[in-house]
């Protein structure tokens, strides 16, 4: 009987080995991926807030139309200009800080306006849950870019107006997040606790409920930055965002698609950098999902 069964034990323990090296060599190329993600996002918000601030950087605006349309590599223009004489390494760096700021003003307004919404829609329930919850369901039956377009068409081409365009369209998605979290929530031992020694409603929420919503919605915010550079790059490129010459990466895009044939830099060098930082949120937010979800297993 070991005589039959030894020869087959190598090869199950090759077996295992073989599995396990492969694991490992998946669960290596994932963290290099989820590393170089964030060295890369680190790299390109670094460039976006710190060199506006250096002197010998010029300015996004008022640029001499003698040095229009320069080449990449120029004197003094690392990235060449535009047709304007605008520096464009200046243009894309302001232009980034701007979608940046957007994005992460827009998500925070859905996370606070949207998570207390679905947490206190969730904890109160009956009537005010199916008010609040009909009313959003509403919001999301509506093409979100057709919404946050006519919402900017009505209030004008301005950051601001951007950005409270685009929040009135993240603040269902953040509330749905919330309230199916508080529900489970709910019905764990200390929530009941809390509710039968009295404990007063805005306490409940703040002490028991915030800790534990909070992070999947910080997770779905670094997913939501990331949705919120393309559609206000979209919102831009159709003349309703950022207005010029104010840059933004999507007025870049935009302003820069007339002469896309003679200059295709100044289409490119824009949609490399919003598609890099789309992307490395997007990554950034897989992986945070998933610790806190092995987190929550344990």
């Amino acid at each position: 009987m070991n005589a039959i069964n030894s020869p087959s034990e190598p090869i199950v323990a090759g077996r295992s080995i073989r599995v396990m090296a492969a694991r490992r060599w998946r669960g290596g190329w994932r963290f290099s991926l989820y590393g170089l993600a964030l060295s890369l996002l680190s790299l390109i918000i670094l460039a976006c807030f710190v060199l506006p601030l250096v002197p010998a950087l010029p300015p996004p605006v008022g640029g001499n139309v003698i040095e229009s349309n320069l080449p990449i590599l120029s004197h003094g223009h690392s990235l060449g200009t535009d047709g304007n004489g605008n520096d464009v390494l200046s243009r894309i760096v302001h232009g980034g800080r701007t979608s940046l700021l957007i994005a992460i003003a827009v998500n925070l307004i859905g996370l606070a306006i949207g998570g207390a919404l679905g947490a206190t829609s969730a904890y109160v329930g009956g009537l005010a849950d199916v008010i609040i919850m009909r009313t959003l369901d509403a919001l999301m039956a509506f093409p979100p870019l057709i919404l946050v377009l006519a919402i900017a068409q009505a209030l004008g081409p301005a950051a601001t107006h951007t950005i409270w365009a685009l929040a009135f369209f993240s603040i269902p998605a953040f509330a749905r997040i919330a309230r199916a979290s508080t529900l489970r929530l709910r019905e764990q031992p200390f929530m009941t606790a809390a509710l039968l020694a009295g404990t007063p409603l805005w306490r409940i929420l703040a002490r028991h409920i915030t800790p534990n919503v909070l992070p999947q919605l910080a997770t779905f915010s670094l997913l939501g930055i990331g949705a919120v550079i393309n559609l206000e790059g979209a919102v831009s490129y159709l003349g309703l965002g950022v207005p010029l010459p104010q840059p933004s990466w999507g007025n870049m895009i935009f302003d820069g698609q007339r002469t896309l044939s003679a200059t295709p830099a100044l289409v490119l060098l824009p949609c490399a950098f919003l598609f890099l930082t789309v992307l490395s949120f997007n990554l950034l937010s897989d992986r945070l999902r998933a610790r806190w979800e092995v987190r929550s297993e344990r």
